[in-house]
């Protein structure tokens, strides 16, 4: 009998088999891969780099979130993001034309703030849903002395933390769960914990561009789904390389600790969206934490990229662990 996949991404295994196919365009600089967060076309003068997700967990702010974590991959390339399109999807017998109007409203303010044109896209009332999709399509453009891909990280060079993990988890549990958790933590807990959505906030476009300024950045990746744990491993992958990283140098906001030892969850595996992995040389990866820091930016070197031989392994009170990507979001197994 065939196997039921669980709710989450697609297991690696069958995601390395079904990306595993020649891509016949030259003009793609970076196509599809494990750990890779957006493709990059060569235009000629300029790159155009290319990202879709959707949004699955969240139903508050949706068009907020869409906007956020699709220019969230465009950054981690060095582009900017110039523009979206939306393809939404909403739930028979619950929409209404309030609820479109706020998604509207969200994915409009979101793209302004962010200096994002929306470009088009598709909306309908769709069979069989329970709730809001947004799914996203964004394009952006750098030059090609300021591209970033994994394929530039070296051994040796350090991984640097750009802000405490799990702020998009930490946000959609406190705005999805309220109604229980309010006899538990109260009113000023958990609106502090859903206004993580924009305070530290889920973009990490401003981060990427403080790290590009402030030293020689090498790689770059946005940890999302399966939390930091995998979005470490999947950059040890997209580089080839192995790593390690320090388990205590890992900040983690006492809100989210709060929430994940309620529910039995693992902040490693935690919806991370918010936090940004920089790949620095050596001699750059401290004035780029320190840059961000001076701007308001909680950021730590964790670790190191290795060799390939060396494989991807944790450092926890002296003690050495395997690092492993997730599963599935602990997200995901809160909510099943």
């Amino acid at each position: 009998m065939s196997t039921i996949l669980p709710v989450g991404k697609l297991p690696l295994e069958l995601m390395r088999r079904l990306l595993d196919f020649p891509i016949p365009d030259p003009r793609v600089r970076l196509g599809p891969g494990i750990g890779l967060d957006a493709a990059v076309i060569d235009m000629g003068e300029r790159c155009l780099v290319v990202k879709a997700d959707p949004i699955t967990f969240a139903t508050d702010a949706i068009g907020w979130y869409a906007v956020q974590i699709n220019a969230n991959d465009i950054a981690t390339t060095g582009a900017l993001p110039r523009w979206m399109m939306a393809i939404l999807l909403l739930p028979e017998g619950r929409t209404d034309v309030h609820l479109v109007d706020q998604i509207f409203q969200q994915l409009r303010s979101a793209c302004e703030a962010l200096g994002v044109t929306l470009i088009g896209g598709h909306s309908e009332v769709t069979y069989g849903l329970d709730r809001p999709i947004v799914a996203g399509f964004m394009l952006g453009e750098v030059s090609h002395d300021r591209l970033i891909t994994p394929h530039g990280a070296r051994p040796g060079d350090p991984v640097i933390l750009s802000k405490p993990i799990a702020i998009e988890g930490t946000s959609v549990i406190a705005r999805e769960k309220r109604t229980e958790l309010l006899p538990i933590f109260g009113e000023a807990f958990l609106d502090r914990c859903a206004d993580f959505l924009y305070n530290p906030g889920i973009s990490v476009l401003e981060d990427a561009q403080i790290a590009l300024r402030a030293g020689r950045v090498h790689a770059m990746h946005d940890p999302t789904e399966g939390g930091l744990a995998t979005g470490l491993w999947e950059l040890a992958q997209a580089a080839g390389l192995g790593i390690r990283v320090d388990a205590e140098a890992v900040p983690i906001y006492p809100e989210t600790l709060a929430l994940c030892q309620h529910y039995g969850l693992d902040p490693w595996g935690l919806l991370a969206s918010g936090s940004l992995l920089i790949v620095a040389s050596p001699e750059d990866a401290p004035a780029i934490r320190d840059a961000l820091t001076a701007s308001g930016r909680a950021a730590a070197i964790i670790g190191e990229l290795r060799s390939a031989e060396e494989g991807a392994w944790i450092e926890h009170t002296g003690q050495r662990e395997p690092l492993q990507p997730f599963p599935r979001d602990e997200l995901a197994r809160l909510f099943e």
